[in-house]
This record gives structure tokens, sequence and C-alpha cells, in this order.
């Protein structure tokens, strides 16, 4: 299982309205194939960051979600509030490991 990181810094103006495209779109991403769950967390430092932890089957589960027409209209809308370039990175996730429950 692979675990994919994205931190995104906002412009200030940008914040809420990043919240609400991700709570439109949390389910669909969350139904896309090989994806197990995803997770918004808000900065502790700094109110305008935002990081999305998401857990996939695979890589190539995330690069088809990637290459999906889905990720092709959200990725731009979410690049455009930006305040600078995202940091992506993917960890494999250790196995037998279980996926954080956001309920608890």
């Amino acid at each position: 299982m692979l675990l994919r990181i994205v931190k995104m810094e906002f412009r200030p103006s940008q914040v809420k309205a990043f919240d609400d495209l991700f709570v439109r779109v949390h389910s669909r991403i969350e139904t896309m194939p090989g994806c197990r769950k995803v997770l918004l967390l808000h900065g502790a430092e700094s109110e305008c960051v935002r990081t999305t932890l998401s857990w996939w089957d695979d890589a190539s589960h995330l690069e088809a979600y990637r290459k999906s027409p889905f990720f092709g209209e959200v990725w731009p809308k979410t690049k455009a509030m930006l305040n600078a370039p995202a940091i992506a990175w993917s960890s494999a996730w250790p196995e037998g490991e279980a996926i954080p429950n956001a309920a608890e």
C-alpha cells in the first residue's frame, strides 16, 4: 500500500474556498479505484497550510487517479489557489498497519 502526502500553502483569501472544494470532492476521491482513504489536515502553525493524506492500493492506482478527467478538473482549481508550489511525495505504508480512522 502507498501513502501519498501533499502539502499545500494557500493564499489567505483562498483557504475557505479550498476547504469548501475539498468537502465537495472528498467522497469522490475515496471512490476512485484503489483509493482506501483520504484525510485533510490543517496546519498547526499556519492557517493557510493544508496537507492531504491518501492511501492507495499501489502506485498504479494513484497514477490512474492523477491521469483521470476528475483530477484534471480538481487539480487546476486547487493549483490556482496556492501561494507556493505544492510539495508531494509517496511512501510505502507498512504491510498490516491499519489506516487511521478519522472518527477516532
